[in-house]
């Protein structure tokens, strides 16, 4: 089970993303996301396997949550630097976002 300790351990900040594109080489659908979270941490590569719900062209500017302490991990030809965090639905996963525009780097808390 984990404690609350673990969670603290979790670097969980906001990032927007500033390119999208297809990820060919993904062994299912998935885009290559740039997200920028901010000065202090700068911007960051990742895989997320979210096209079921979002055009890559309307995720630009958009404004996600990502734990920025994980190891890098190698997805296919990408080393993925970030989680970006979704929610499972029945429809494809939906990205988990702020509701109110934030500062990037801002820290969830």
């Amino acid at each position: 089970m984990a404690t609350f300790d673990d969670f603290l351990k979790l670097d969980t900040r906001v990032g927007e993303i500033v390119q999208c594109e297809a990820f060919a080489k993904a062994k299912k659908p998935a885009y290559k996301l740039l997200v920028d979270f901010g000065d202090d941490i700068g911007i960051k590569r990742s895989s997320a396997q979210i096209t079921e719900l979002y055009r890559a062209d309307e995720l630009i500017g958009r404004q996600v949550l990502g734990i920025v302490n994980f190891p890098p991990r190698q997805v296919a030809d990408l080393m993925s630097e970030v989680l970006v965090l979704g929610v499972y639905s029945r429809n494809g996963v939906v990205l988990v976002a702020p509701q109110q525009k934030v500062e990037k780097g801002d820290k969830l808390g």
